[in-house]
C-alpha cells in the first residue's frame, strides 16, 4: 500500500477482492459517534493490513472544529472505549502525550498530558480528608520530540516507567489519515501501542507492551495527510507528478487546526480522566480541563 496513514480503518478499507482472513470487525452506532472495531488475529492479516495484531477501535463523529460542547454523547463513547482496554485491577496508569507543541498539528499529545488530572502524588490520609478516597494513581508526561530532547520518545517513557511502574501507559499522538473526511473527526483507539512519526514517514522507536512491559494503549487523531496521498484521495487516481520529489515531503492540514487542536486535547483528556477516575462525576472532572 502505497499511501501513508495510522489509521487501522483505512488500511483495511483500502484492500481489495475478498474479506480478508484473520480479521474481525464490526460496527455500531450511538447518537453523535459512529464506532468501528477492527481486530486483526493473525500474522498474515497483519503482514497485509501493515499494523501489528491486536484491536483498532475509530470513533467517527463531527469536526470538532464545530462544537464545543464536551459532556455529551461522544465524551461517553470514548471514556467507555478506553476502560474496555485497560487492564483490570488496581495500580497506576501513566499517560503521556507525544509531540511537538510548538508545532501546532503535532501539539495534541503535549496539550492532553497538561489536562490530565494527576493523582499519584495524593497520599491516601489526604484522599480521605478531601472525601476522594476513590481516587485511582494516575500521572502524567509530556516527552517532548528527539529534535528538543536529544533522547527518543521511547526511552524516556521507559526510563519513568522503570520508576513509576505502571499497570498501564495511555500513549496520546496526533495521526496521519489518508482521507480528509477524517482529519479532526476521528479517533483511534488501539491495544498495539504507537509508533511515533510512523504516518509522517519519520518512525522512531516503538512504544508498546513489548518494549515496556506493560499494555500500551495508543489514542490519537488525524491532523495531517501527506500531499501525495491527498491527491490520490481527492483524484481517485494514484497518478501523480513524478517530477516533483519535492511534494513527497509536503504535509497539508487543516485550516481550523487551531481549534481542532483546543477541542481534541479537551476532549480525549476528559475521556481519559472519566475512563481512569469512575466513580467521579464528569461535570467535576471537567473543572480540570
Amino acid at each position: 500500500m502505497n499511501f501513508r496513514t495510522d489509521l487501522a480503518i483505512e488500511k483495511e478499507e483500502f484492500i481489495t477482492g475478498e474479506k480478508t482472513q484473520g480479521v474481525l470487525k464490526s460496527e455500531r452506532t450511538t447518537e453523535k459517534t459512529k464506532i468501528t472495531e477492527i481486530e486483526i488475529t493473525d500474522s498474515r492479516a497483519q503482514e497485509r493490513i501493515g499494523k501489528p495484531m491486536g484491536k483498532y477501535i475509530t470513533v467517527e463523529m463531527d469536526e470538532l472544529s464545530y462544537d464545543s460542547e464536551l459532556l455529551d454523547d461522544r465524551l461517553t463513547s470514548l471514556s467507555n472505549e478506553i476502560m474496555k482496554l485497560l487492564p483490570e485491577g488496581g495500580g497506576t496508569v501513566l499517560v503521556v502525550g507525544i509531540g511537538n507543541e510548538s508545532i501546532t498539528p503535532d501539539a495534541l499529545g503535549p496539550r492532553c498530558a497538561r489536562l490530565i488530572f494527576s493523582t499519584r502524588h495524593i497520599d491516601s490520609k489526604l484522599k480521605q480528608e478531601i472525601g476522594l478516597e476513590q481516587l485511582n494513581p494516575v500521572c502524567a508526561l509530556a516527552t517532548g520530540v528527539l529534535g528538543q530532547t536529544g533522547i527518543e520518545t521511547g526511552e524516556i517513557i521507559k526510563s519513568v516507567a522503570g520508576v513509576v511502574k505502571p499497570k498501564a501507559v495511555i500513549v496520546i499522538d496526533a495521526l496521519a489519515a489518508a482521507q480528509l473526511n477524517r482529519l479532526g473527526r476521528t479517533v483511534q483507539l488501539t491495544d498495539t501501542g504507537i509508533t511515533p512519526g510512523s504516518g509522517v514517514g519519520n518512525s522512531r522507536s516503538e512504544i508498546s507492551e513489548k518494549t515496556l512491559g506493560v499494555p500500551v494503549i495508543a489514542v490519537g487523531v488525524p491532523t495531517v495527510v501527506d500531499a501525495v496521498t491527498l491527491t490520490k484521495d481527492i483524484t481517485r487516481t494514484a497518478e501523480f507528478n513524478k517530477n516533483r520529489d519535492d511534494s513527497e515531503n509536503m504535509i497539508v492540514t487543516p485550516r481550523e487546526i487551531d481549534t481542532v487542536i483546543d477541542r481534541a486535547a479537551k476532549l480525549l483528556a476528559l475521556a481519559v480522566n472519566c475512563a481512569l477516575q469512575p466513580d467521579i462525576e464528569p461535570q467535576l472532572l471537567l473543572g480540570v480541563v
